[in-house]
């Protein structure tokens, strides 16, 4: 049974966060009271997502980091400056919605990747590789990448963030994959599929919660609400095309490629607005919110794009050619 609704809520993921922010717009009033245990709930769906990471699969990947380190630059290099650039180009005298742009762009990759990434037959050890590296660094990273972008236009508790990040996302890797290594992967064998459709259903209240919490800000329809989706959703396709540009420079193959455009693109979106929701004032988490709406929409769209392509055929080596000169066949066999 828990197989079936499993997989109901996986053909479901474009629709289960835009459904979720929906009902955290409309019952604002009554899901707000519960901010308090979206962080509990976020490390519950961390844990779940990390009893499949094993250390055989990541020391197999840094034999050949290239597409690791890539991808990182990407998450906390590439997309930052670029969440900066447009902005201070769009939004010059508004800080809070500068910082929700940098926010969304520089939080670590999603969980949900490896969902997509299996979906699409890629290369799940890469993914599962660049999520736990992504999300060790996180602690680090995110708050100073933050920091050293905005500078002191937002007050911040940097320390805080860093904490935050560790009880939510780091011992609860830690954790999933220490068991995976300690039962010889068994765990995700047998709790894999139980944990995964509570997990989905989790992402769905973490989002309905912060959305409740940004509420009054998005209940107003305007042409600046909507100019902000808009560049939202354009940043969140730049981060797919430059994922999907990586992975064509490297020459990569379409596992590779695969797993290059989806980390590039998605977003620990829930742990984004967990983030801006706790740690900044309510109208930094706007453009977090918002690109909850469009992110399982676009790994849906980008990942149609991707099943359209082949790993190019190698031409066929021609026969290798005897030195000996050809001898009649008397019909036996060796």
């Amino acid at each position: 049974m828990l197989a079936r609704i499993n997989a109901g809520l996986e053909k479901a993921l474009p629709l289960i966060t835009p459904v979720s922010v929906c009902i955290g717009v409309l019952l604002g009033g009554y899901l707000s009271g519960y901010r308090e245990w979206t962080p509990w709930i976020f490390a519950f769906m961390t844990f779940s997502g990390s009893i499949g990471m094993s250390l055989k699969q990541f020391m197999g990947v840094l034999a050949h980091p290239m597409p690791l380190f890539v991808t990182l630059g990407i998450l906390h290099a590439a997309m930052p400056l670029l969440a900066l650039a447009v902005g201070h180009a769009l939004y010059p005298n508004d800080a809070y919605t500068i910082t929700g742009l940098v926010v969304a762009a520089a939080i670590p990759t999603g969980i949900t990747s490896f969902v997509w990434v299996a979906i699409l037959k890629g290369n799940t050890p890469l993914t599962l590789s660049i999520i736990l590296v992504d999300t060790m660094l996180a602690p680090f990273v995110v708050p100073h990448t933050v920091s050293y972008l905005i500078g002191a236009k937002v007050q911040m508790d940097t320390a805080a963030m860093m904490q935050g990040l560790f009880w939510m996302i780091v011992l609860p890797s830690l954790l999933g994959m220490a068991l995976n290594q300690w039962t010889r992967g068994r765990v995700k064998e047998v709790w894999g599929p139980r944990l995964s459709p509570f997990s989905k259903v989790a992402m769905g209240v973490v989002v309905a919660i912060n959305a409740s919490v940004v509420a009054p800000y998005l209940q107003r329809v305007d042409a600046r609400l909507l100019g902000i989706a808009g560049t939202v959703l354009a940043l969140a396709a730049a981060g797919y095309g430059l994922g999907w540009l990586a992975g064509r420079w490297l020459k990569a193959d379409r596992g590779t490629i695969v797993a290059l455009t989806l980390n590039g693109g998605m977003r620990n979106i829930s742990a984004g607005a967990v983030l801006a929701v706790t740690y900044f004032a309510p109208p930094v988490a706007v453009p977090v919110v918002l690109g909850m709406l469009f992110q399982q929409s676009l790994a849906s769209f980008f990942g149609r794009l991707l099943s359209r392509e082949r790993t190019p055929r190698m031409s066929p080596a021609p026969p290798p050619v005897s030195a000996e000169p050809h001898r009649r066949s008397t019909g036996g066999s060796l």
